[in-house]
């Protein structure tokens, strides 16, 4: 199977993803609920690196360009200027967005088959552990995780090379008049992200350890790792 058809393949399986809600009673509710409850966990782990200048934008874009909101808009311009923009962009560029979508598409399958399992009611720490561990999908979950790191990585590496900054820099204007601005946006604001931290590496190994000690616990049915740092 070639790059191309893979992308293809996970635009479709994407669409498919997001037009389920519509079918299917309560399900958007509850995947915003979710999202929400998670989107609140992931600040209160990070909540350090949060207040460290070195860190703080970086996790900022994690938080809001990798996972939390609804990426519907940057998903639709994606799947309609790909062939366009895989020409255009610098390649390690065009590979961030794959993986991001990759992780976006992964995220929504996990996010709409945990949502299965969890009662109704507020969402709390037992209420999530137990729903994590019915779920289980280990390996999918380490992907997950695996995505975030090579997504940061790509940046970081990116970043340190001042022609490809400088590229996309200069496709500022032509990318928001072409219609794919949200695209731009969304890498100017990871490579500036990364341009702003001393040690990429400390800050990627901190999520990664971080996030498999959660894997790891809720797995076997502990609420443990959410008070750890």
């Amino acid at each position: 199977m070639t790059a191309d058809d893979q992308v293809a393949r996970l635009f479709e399986r994407h669409r498919e993803l997001e037009a389920r809600p519509s079918t299917v009673p309560l399900l958007a509710q509850r995947l915003q609920d979710l999202r929400e409850w998670q989107a609140t966990r992931l600040a209160q782990t990070y909540q350090d690196l949060r207040r460290d200048p070195q860190f703080s934008q970086a996790v900022k874009f994690f938080l809001s360009d990798l996972y939390g909101q609804d990426f519907a808009r940057r998903n639709l311009e994606l799947s309609r200027v790909w062939r366009y923009l895989k020409n255009a962009l610098p390649a390690a560029a065009v590979k961030v967005l794959e993986w991001a979508i990759e992780l976006e598409t992964l995220t929504l399958e996990l996010d709409q088959a945990m949502v299965e399992h969890l009662p109704a009611g507020p969402i709390s720490r037992s209420t999530y552990t137990a729903a994590y561990g019915a779920l289980g999908q280990p390996e999918k979950r380490q992907h997950q995780i695996d995505l975030i790191i090579e997504i940061g990585e790509q940046l970081s590496r990116v970043a340190k090379r001042p022609l490809i900054s400088l590229a996309l820099r200069s496709a500022h204007a032509p990318a928001h008049a072409a219609g794919f601005g949200v695209l731009q946006d969304f890498l100017e604001r990871g490579l500036a992200a990364f341009r702003s931290i001393r040690d990429a590496g400390l800050f990627l190994q901190t999520i990664r350890q971080r996030e498999t000690r959660l894997l790891q616990t809720l797995l076997v049915g502990s609420e443990e790792a959410f008070d750890a740092q």
